[in-house]
């Protein structure tokens, strides 16, 4: 049976730019262009006070892959539409082929009370736009956020995102033929497993494509008490059935640093190197980690 383990852990340090050293750190999407490693990230003021947004995104580069020098000013902030006016999370790059970026990013209302999927777009990321509202949920009805994207074999795009339902956090996926919509709802591509790590809540991570292999998602599971591990699921090359899962948390965070700290590791984004997949994810909703990953089959 296929696996994967953990073979190697690093810190990832971010330098200059509008996030503060007292921030909070999350959600690093992390990519590669040409020699260099990209990173968009979210940070949040702490503590968080009740007029501050719940995250601004800021763009930084790396030769590394480990320290990134950060843009001067946020790639996202706040606002002014309703839809994002309370904070800006969960930043997912897609690089077009004519050189355009693609950001889809979480947007949380004015009131903290509802999020939903934006899309903004541009030449680089100083000078992004937003777009479109991509997902909403009716209000009352809970929150769309997390984006993933991925590409099935015959060209598809899947678009797969985090929503709330019966109080607890469920995965779903959207089709189109292209990156920036319109989507469509499609069933949800997995589910909770009731005797196991990941028996109430779920949320997308990134999804690795590997040719001649089964695309895999290192996906962020958890109990009810929200302790979130991340751990891995493949898939059919048009994601249309599951083909293997794991049975245990592939990725278990350390005991928490402080008595207030958050039981979470996050699986964020992926970026291959030679036969190991580098997993990017953040721990305790605070610090950011890159894991080194092997495939064993």
């Amino acid at each position: 049976m296929v696996t994967y383990a953990v073979e190697q852990l690093d810190d990832v340090v971010l330098t200059g730019g509008p996030l503060a050293k007292d921030m909070d750190l999350m959600s690093p999407f992390v990519w590669r262009e040409g020699k260099s490693y990209r990173i968009m990230v979210r940070g949040v003021s702490w503590p968080l006070g009740p007029s501050d947004p719940t995250g601004i995104i800021a763009g930084g580069s790396s030769i590394d892959g480990l320290t990134f020098t950060m843009d001067d000013k946020p790639a996202i902030d706040p606002g002014p539409d309703p839809d994002d006016a309370g904070g800006v999370e969960d930043p997912t790059v897609v690089l077009l082929q004519d050189g355009r970026y693609l950001v889809f990013y979480t947007g949380v209302d004015a009131a903290r009370k509802q999020s939903a999927m934006i899309l903004a777009e541009g030449s680089d990321l100083t000078s992004l736009k937003k777009v479109e509202l991509v997902l909403k949920a009716p209000p009352g009805e809970g929150n769309i956020k997390e984006a993933t994207l991925a590409q099935t074999s015959t060209g598809e795009w899947r678009l797969f995102y985090e929503y709330a339902a019966d109080e607890a956090s469920r995965i779903g996926m959207a089709g189109s033929h292209t990156p920036d919509g319109p989507w469509t709802v499609l069933p949800d591509p997995f589910g909770i497993r009731e005797d196991s790590w990941d028996n109430w809540h779920l949320s997308t991570g990134p999804v690795t494509m590997i040719d001649g292999e089964d695309p895999v998602m290192f996906y962020n599971g958890a109990t009810h008490d929200a302790r979130w591990r991340i751990g891995w699921i493949s898939f059919d090359t048009d994601f249309t059935r599951v083909t293997g899962r794991g049975i245990e948390p592939m990725l278990v965070p350390p005991p928490p640093t402080h008595r207030d700290s958050t039981d979470i590791a996050f699986a964020a984004s992926t970026v291959i190197e030679g036969d190991l997949i580098a997993l990017y994810f953040s721990l305790e909703d605070r610090k950011l980690r890159r894991a080194l990953i092997r495939r064993y089959a």
